[in-house]
């Protein structure tokens, strides 16, 4: 069979990343054991490289989405970014020190003695997604350099100005055995993928996580997988609908509900769903009284993604759906060369509808109720296990019992999104939406190898115990003693 240039190119591409993975961990078995000072420098070097090129990263990821709301792009990309170095510079030294752990009697009578050394993995690759290509780069990013390893970087080929612009500034920050980027499209992805790294750490949907899982498989490599799901909104009964309807409103809206966090879907009792539907309509249209020129809002990252939403949304009509298009200023989206999208609130839902199957990923919300909260804990409790779960409410004993008897990745009471930003708590899901964590102290331990020391005395504690042949009546003691309830 001919080998085509595409095949070439690509057996090129894939020789050009072993290469560079191979420097990677030459470099880093010849600095071990990585030093405290090595590791500060690179850190300062990354805050560096994200405080001296804001509006670059600001303006490339606008011009991939189409249109990106500059503060949103601040906030949410840049600050978020800003604060995991941040955290990690302030902390790492002390997560690097041995922990000592304690030993059964009488060993440590005798001098012996445990510990743990948090020691570097060695190299780890970050694949990252298009939604929020730098912060879910660079906060996993301080993590693994606060660690003591290398990296290398797979960004999304869907957010192509942000991706070479990283790979600019990345070897201009940072020489290519310690941080590398890799560009390009699924194929590279794969190749990616199927590198032999010390950990990996993979951002984005189910179904490819599930690909890139079965690669890693075949070199045995540790993953931690952020995906998503269908996070579900819980308005109880004693919550204050005004405030529940803006915050939820907020997270839905921002960066046009492409979020792994955004509330995917509402459950509201019957007697509130009127309430909840002005009230979303209220809060959109005070943060964003117009749509189409407002530079506040965020647009859908390209055509295909749009037409998916829509095709959800024609879905869901024709199973008789109720669909609310929330579009404050009466603005003509179907004559607009954009892809930007309004609110579309869904009633009536039902679980043979598309929108109520599949992770949303835009400004869709489905809205369904419920009588009490065990059908809503059991709705829940039926589906995947989600990434994260929101409850609003003041009753404190109803509170408990959602945190008790729901399983998910993480919660926010009385808010949507919040528990990302604390740096402090880790993130990450559960089961379909997700295998481990990162962010401060867990996002270290992710991406260190906990190595257990014994160090033994002097004494022949084996022989102390009875636990040396010839064996004899110490070691029937010795025996009768811990074989014992």
């Amino acid at each position: 069979m001919a080998t085509t240039q595409t095949q070439v190119w690509d057996a090129r591409e894939a020789a050009a990343m072993q290469d560079i993975l191979r420097r990677q961990q030459d470099s880093f078995h010849a600095e071990l054991p990585v030093s405290v000072a090595s590791r500060r420098d690179r850190l300062n070097r990354g805050l560096k490289l994200l405080l001296e090129n804001v509006d670059g990263f600001v303006g490339a990821m606008s011009e991939d989405f189409g249109h990106r709301s500059k503060e949103q792009s601040e906030i949410t990309d840049i600050m978020s970014s800003i604060k995991s170095f941040k955290h990690t510079l302030k902390h790492f030294e002390g997560w690097m020190r041995p922990e000592t752990r304690p030993m059964d009697f009488p060993l440590w009578l005798l001098g012996a003695r445990a510990h743990i050394e948090y020691q570097p993995k060695g190299v780890v690759g970050i694949i990252a997604p298009w939604n929020f290509p730098v912060v879910l780069t660079f906060s996993p990013l301080a993590n693994v350099l606060g660690a003591g390893n290398r990296a290398m970087i797979k960004p999304s080929e869907f957010t192509p100005a942000t991706s070479e612009l990283m790979k600019t500034l990345i070897a201009k920050y940072f020489a290519p055995e310690e941080v590398a980027v890799i560009t390009g499209g699924p194929e590279v992805g794969k190749a990616f993928s199927e590198l032999a790294f010390d950990h990996m750490i993979f951002t984005g949907g189910t179904a490819v996580a599930k690909h890139v899982m079965a690669a890693a498989a075949k070199n045995l490599v540790p993953l931690t997988l952020e995906l998503g799901g269908k996070s579900p909104t819980i308005i109880s009964k004693s919550a204050d609908i005004a405030s529940a309807t803006d915050r939820v409103a907020l997270g839905k809206m921002m960066n046009a509900g492409q979020i792994c966090l955004a509330p995917d879907y509402m459950m509201v009792p019957p007697e509130s769903e009127a309430a909840v539907v002005a009230g979303l309509q209220a809060a959109v249209a005070k943060q964003y009284p117009t749509l189409l020129a407002n530079p506040d809002y965020t647009s859908v990252i390209n055509g295909k993604n749009r037409d998916r939403l829509e095709s959800l949304v024609a879905d869901a009509r024709a199973k008789g759906a109720n669909v609310i298009v929330v579009n404050p200023g009466n603005e003509d989206f179907s004559g607009a060369n954009t892809n930007k999208m309004p609110l579309h609130i869904i009633q009536n839902v039902t679980d043979d509808m598309a929108v109520m199957q599949e992770e949303i990923f835009g400004p869709l919300l489905p809205i369904k109720t419920y009588d009490s909260p065990s059908e809503a804990i059991d709705y829940v409790n039926s589906h995947a296990r989600p990434l994260a779960l929101y409850w609003f409410g003041t009753d404190a004993a109803e509170e408990r019992t959602y945190l008790d008897r729901t399983v998910s990745g993480g919660v926010t009471v009385n808010d949507v999104i919040f528990h990302i930003a604390v740096e402090d708590l880790p993130f990450g899901g559960v089961g379909p939406s997700g295998m481990g964590s990162y962010h401060g102290l867990e996002g270290f331990r992710t991406f260190s190898h906990a190595k257990s020391i014994y160090k033994q005395p002097k004494l022949d504690l084996a022989a102390i115990a009875g636990f040396k042949p010839p064996y004899g009546d110490k070691t029937k003691k010795a025996l009768a003693k811990e074989l014992k309830a």
